[in-house]
């Protein structure tokens, strides 16, 4: 696999990660009391809620990254 490659997927990997975890930690304190029937009742919700905060942490990590590489 070519080296810039890698770099991406791996920078793409790590920021989602981060922002996929960010959310969860969000959803979980700020938005569990708001759900009568909890978190599993709203998975769809959960899900895409998630999904925004890596895709967009993702973007981010990766154009910090190419920005800051020598």
């Amino acid at each position: 696999m070519p080296p810039l490659i890698s770099f991406i997927i791996s920078r793409l990997a790590i920021g989602f990660a981060l922002g996929a975890v960010t959310g969860l930690a969000i959803w979980w304190v700020g938005f569990s009391a708001q759900f009568s029937e909890g978190a599993s009742g709203h998975w769809i919700a959960q899900l895409l809620f998630v999904y925004v905060f890596g895709s967009s942490m993702a973007a981010g990590y990766l154009a910090t990254a190419l920005f800051q590489d020598d």
